[in-house]
């Protein structure tokens, strides 16, 4: 039995050794950080921005902002909230498009907003001095909007009709909204359909 013990003894005492010396040569593995920076990066840039190339591919248009609000669906549990964006997205030389984005973030309703608008874009044909050719007149759901020119006047509008018209470039024109129609996302896709009329 002594013996058995005293050799238990060693075995335990020789053992510490080797597991001590076995982490000094182990070194620590540089592998995982790398892959976890790695798929940092591609998801948020060199830098570790977040969307760092999306912006420098949507710098060439202006956006506005037409309308947000936060929506509820009653579910089992309570309550759950989504958000829409309606925006108007051009590049102040001919070019306008209006979207409409949903999601449970603002953020991410505000980028599909802006894809919607992307796909949505016209392009107008203006004339010397930003101006439109002729009248167009157009109507979307309740809204009705007209579009005249008027040399030397400037952009006389309201509402969104003005932002659309903006944001495209149009300048020496008058708009009016014929229709008692409030709804800013109708007014804006009314005052599109007009200037579609003029579209390339």
């Amino acid at each position: 039995m002594t013996t058995e013990h005293n050799i238990e003894e060693v075995e335990v005492t020789s053992v510490p050794a080797e597991v001590s010396a076995a982490p000094e040569e182990k070194a620590i593995p540089e592998e995982r950080p790398e892959r976890r920076q790695f798929t940092r990066g591609r998801r948020r840039g060199p830098r570790g921005e977040r969307g760092r190339g999306r912006d420098d591919r949507r710098s060439e248009f202006a956006q506005k902002l037409i309308g947000i609000r936060r929506v509820a669906r009653v579910m089992a549990g309570g309550r759950r909230f989504n958000f829409s964006a309606a925006l108007v997205l051009g590049d102040k030389k001919g070019r306008v498009g209006v979207g409409v984005g949903k999601a449970a973030d603002t953020a991410l309703a505000i980028e599909k907003a802006t894809r919607a608008a992307k796909r949505s874009m016209i392009t107008l044909d203006l004339k010397e001095g930003r101006s439109i050719p002729h009248n167009v007149e157009a109507k979307y759901c309740a809204s009705r909007v007209e579009i005249r020119p008027s040399p030397g006047r400037g952009l006389v509008a309201g509402s969104s009709v003005r932002t659309v018209l903006e944001l495209g470039g149009v300048s020496d024109v008058t708009a009016k909204i014929l229709s008692r129609s409030h709804n800013p996302i109708n007014n804006a896709r009314a005052a599109i359909e007009a200037l579609r009329k003029i579209s390339k």
